[in-house]
């Protein structure tokens, strides 16, 4: 959930550190800190300092004042111990030789730290990385790669460290196990850190540990090792996006730079899939005979990925006439899933790294399902671990509430049950080369959807101040309000909830009185009649009804809601695609206007990779 940068060259590190953290700001934090060789004073130097970034960068006048070429610099998310200096990362070992930043959890430590004390070792933080910085400094003889690795046999559970050592200052050290570690390649130079856009701006080499691997970095090169600590050869990579990718271009916010971008992520994650009037997944991974043997397909996620998920139920279901559950990845392990061979198991994750997620697909192989994984992030941990991986292509998202993720993850969800369809025959020639003609212009329709936006932005204006909300809806519909809540109590911090609409008289409407707000969804065709009869009950209740539908319904809806939008007419899977525009809009805008860190909402992080 937080940020690790390393670096060891020839340059002043401290600038490059606070650069590349600035860069992972977007992961979610509550303090901040690096850790440097100084030959000046003769040891480690530790800055660290609760709150924003920029408040470590003043203390170090942006790095000027801490000389050094080595070091390493984290950005944390509280978890053992409240945010302050001392809980903050780097954490260093009794004597100060030993430096450590670390993501994820050391599930053991309390036990570890027992022994530690039994041994005279005094600790002065709350957190669960101090373990690591004093049980390494333990086993120190002399040899800090020895050292560690005696220190790995004792750790359990889930993280990334990097390490840093007084003695031993001309390297470094990272380790990871089931939290992700890039490793960057430059001319005198190398990184670790936590993602690549920490280090773009200096390399595009980089490499992606695997589980169990530890690395020891010097300015001259990188050597990886794996659990048994015999050397590994890695597959270095290209990576091929521009920086200003995760810069925000003029935009005020990367989440309303995002939501702009959804058309052209769309183009990359739609085009280069349809050949000749046909879906087409390059070096696919599943034959034929597998499809037509498929009896059950598990979508597995968290979050949105979760509400892709649910959206593609409905598809799924209708254009193949097989069932499909839909799991949230922390519960998955816990319900004793049926599986067998001939079961799908879909993970979607826009990082590849979200550790739930992962659990979930470890599991799903133990017994013995395939596993094909929807992710944004190249190379990351849940692609590498599935046996058939689709990139979204999005490109990177630094924002922590996703929208051109969650549109890309939607849009090849969407091509892959088209793809399943033909495969079985459950879905005329004539509906299939529509719906192909359809995504086709998805792209253009977004667009026009997204110039809309001043509409949308007056009606935040005039609804901004409510202090709950609720997005009724049915079957596709109530898919996209779930997302369409979660955006904007994730950003706002307004209490949302979503509900299918037939429920409401099963409790949910004794909620809803004088000014309530409530977000009607009737864009799908067929059940049209049956969202209006939904938006005539909340209305008889005293609710503000705003509501999103198609162009040609506009008149039959706006007889009885406040306020209309609308989206182009599409087939109805793809409706989805086009009414979360608006939702996400909205809940931009609401967050604007309250004054909230749109880009950095409280508590949350972009890529969870704890449990």
């Amino acid at each position: 959930m937080c940020g690790i940068v390393g670096y060891i060259g020839k340059e002043q590190v401290a600038p490059i550190l606070l650069e590349g953290l600035s860069r992972l700001e977007y992961r979610g934090y509550d303090s901040a800190g690096v850790a440097v060789y100084s030959e000046k004073e003769g040891g480690l130097v530790v800055k660290k300092t609760k709150g924003r970034l920029q408040v470590l960068s003043d203390v170090l006048q942006g790095g000027a004042a801490l000389d050094g070429t080595v070091g390493i610099g984290h950005t944390r998310w509280a978890t053992h111990g409240a945010p302050s200096d001392v809980n903050s990362h780097p954490q260093v070992s009794r004597s100060g030789r030993i430096a450590v930043v670390h993501n994820g959890i050391i599930e053991n430590y309390v036990e570890l730290k027992a022994f530690l004390i039994d041994k005279g070792v005094p600790f002065v933080s709350e957190t669960d990385t101090e373990v690591v910085a004093q049980l390494v400094e333990y086993f120190y003889k002399g040899d800090i790669l020895q050292a560690v690795y005696e220190s790995l046999h004792l750790i359990e559970g889930a993280y990334a460290l990097g390490i840093l050592c007084a003695d031993a200052p001309d390297q470094l050290i990272a380790v990871r196990k089931d939290n992700p570690m890039i490793l960057g390649y430059g001319d005198g130079f190398n990184f670790m850190a936590s993602d690549v856009t920490a280090v773009i701006k200096y390399t595009r080499d980089v490499v992606y540990m695997d589980n169990g691997e530890l690395a020891i970095l010097t300015r001259d090169g990188i050597q990886c090792y794996n659990s048994m600590m015999q050397p590994v050869e890695k597959e270095i990579s290209r990576v091929d996006w521009e920086i200003d990718a995760a810069e925000k271009g003029g935009y005020e916010h990367f989440m309303f730079k995002e939501i702009m971008e959804q058309p052209d992520a769309l183009r990359h994650a739609i085009f280069p899939r349809i050949r000749d009037g046909e879906v087409f997944f390059e070096n696919f991974g599943l034959d034929e005979d597998y499809i037509r043997r498929m009896d059950k397909i598990y979508i597995v996620a968290c979050g949105s990925s979760y509400h892709v998920g649910m959206v593609g139920k409905y598809n799924i279901e209708r254009l193949l006439r097989r069932p499909v559950e839909v799991a949230l990845a922390s519960e998955f392990r816990y319900m004793d899933p049926i599986l067998t061979d001939h079961t799908l198991v879909i993970v979607i994750s826009q990082s590849g790294e979200t550790l739930d997620s992962m659990a979930a697909l470890r599991e799903a192989k133990r017994l013995g399902a395939t596993v094909l994984s929807i992710v944004n992030v190249v190379g990351s941990s849940i692609a590498r671990e599935s046996d058939v991986v689709l990139y979204t292509w999005a490109g990177p998202e630094i924002a922590v509430a996703t929208t051109k993720a969650y549109s890309t993850q939607l849009a090849v969800l969407d091509l892959l049950a088209l793809h399943f369809a033909r495969v079985l025959g459950t879905i005329e020639l004539g509906e299939y080369r529509a719906t192909l003609d359809e995504f086709l212009l998805l792209p253009g329709k977004l667009e026009t959807v997204l110039a809309d936006r001043d509409q949308v932005q007056y009606l935040a204006s005039q609804y901004f101040n409510h202090s709950s909300v609720f997005f009724i809806g049915r079957n596709l519909d109530y898919a996209m309000g779930l997302e369409g809540s979660l955006k904007l109590k994730e950003i706002s911090y307004i209490h949302s909830e979503a509900y299918a609409s037939g429920e409401l008289k099963h409790g949910t409407i004794s909620l809803i009185e004088d000014g309530t707000l409530v977000f009607a969804l009737g864009t799908c065709g067929r059940l049209f009649e049956k969202a209006m009869s939904n938006v005539v009950e909340v209305k008889a209740r005293g609710a503000d009804v705003l509501a999103v539908t198609t162009e040609s319904r506009r008149e039959a809806m706006a007889r009885t809601a406040d306020a209309v939008m609308t989206i182009p007419d599409t087939c109805d899977m793809l409706l989805p695609s086009l009414g979360i525009a608006h939702l996400q809009l909205f809940a931009y805008y609401v967050a604007l206007m309250r004054g909230c860190d749109i880009d950095k909402p409280r508590n949350l992080a972009k890529s969870v990779t704890v449990e």
